[in-house]
């Protein structure tokens, strides 16, 4: 009566926003992963979780699934990495380096729970904050890059991890904290922080205030998340961040996040990879690793398009 199939969808329908983004994540239809869900209601004789509801809200019995689920899908990825072993391909090297600043909330579980179950790969995360690590990534000093600015170069597959919104937190008695959205125009006057990058991977400037030809008053870095939030608590600026990097601060009353723009700013982080690399068993157990980890963690975040 219940299946595999069954627990991985409701966990993926947990870890979404709504059966749009869960089909997404499953590679389903929305009308097949509809389907199959109804299929399962009716044989156990009672609903799963209350339609039309955001987030998804469970019943008791989609609950007791779960549980089941939360208990034997990680088993479940053990034994496939046992096997995968005993068939060989355990052994290899994954280098890595990120070019996101706040993505060490998802990134550092991720790579210990990796380390759990591949011992035997060789792991090494650099930070790519001050040297070029997709031009490294294509020479071969690198397996692995997290960008949200894919180049194309020859021999790299980027892969879509997650899509994730950019908001601007201000503080909370700023004037733009009564607003529903932030205008280009509103941050003429504003010193906007931001990481110590250039312009043009930042995307506050390239997809925001540029194309409106607009310049802040003022532009001041920072190289540390919590740094920034305390400049922007005590009126001292203004600065764009992923919603998850923020809403740790905003959901505790520290900082105010305002939408860029009436329909918002939207980007998809992805993870570079050398295209040989890409049938690894290592790789690939890392790359479904990093997603649930990031959908499990992460506030605000849904499913990305297919790959590049």
């Amino acid at each position: 009566m219940l299946e595999l199939r069954h627990l991985k969808t409701l966990h993926a329908l947990r870890e979404s926003a709504s059966l749009v983004e869960a089909a997404e994540r499953l590679h389903l239809t929305q009308s097949a992963l509809s389907h199959q869900f109804k299929e399962l209601e009716d044989r156990l004789g009672m609903s799963l979780f209350v339609r039309k509801t955001k987030p998804v809200r469970f019943t008791s019995a989609g609950l007791r699934l779960l549980q089941l689920a939360d208990s034997l899908l990680p088993q479940l990825r053990a034994a496939e990495r046992d096997l995968t072993r005993l068939a060989g391909g355990t052994a290899g090297r994954l280098h890595m380096a990120i070019e996101c600043h706040s993505c060490f909330q998802w990134l550092m579980p991720t790579i210990d729970q990796f380390r759990d179950g591949w011992p035997e790969v060789e792991l090494d995360l650099a930070s790519g904050f001050s040297f070029a690590p997709l031009p490294a990534l294509a020479r071969g000093d690198l397996d692995l890059v997290v960008t949200a600015d894919p180049l194309e170069l020859p021999g790299i597959t980027y892969v879509p991890l997650f899509t994730y919104e950019a908001l601007l937190a201000v503080a909370n008695q700023h004037a733009l904290a009564s607003k529903p959205f932030v205008l280009p125009e509103d941050l003429e006057k504003e010193i906007l922080i931001t990481y110590p990058v250039e312009r043009d991977r930042l995307d506050i400037f390239t997809r925001f205030l540029e194309p409106a030809d607009i310049e802040p008053a003022q532009v001041r870095t920072s190289e540390l998340t919590v740094m920034m939030m305390q400049l922007v608590a005590s009126g001292r600026g203004v600065c764009c961040l992923p919603n998850w990097a923020i809403h740790e601060y905003s959901s505790r009353g520290y900082v105010t996040a305002r939408r860029l723009g009436e329909k918002g700013l939207y980007a998809t982080l992805y993870a570079g990879i050398r295209s040989d690399m890409l049938d690894a068993p290592f790789m690939r157990d890392f790359l479904l690793t990093a997603k649930d980890t990031s959908f499990a963690t992460l506030e605000g975040v849904s499913a990305a398009a297919k790959n590049r």
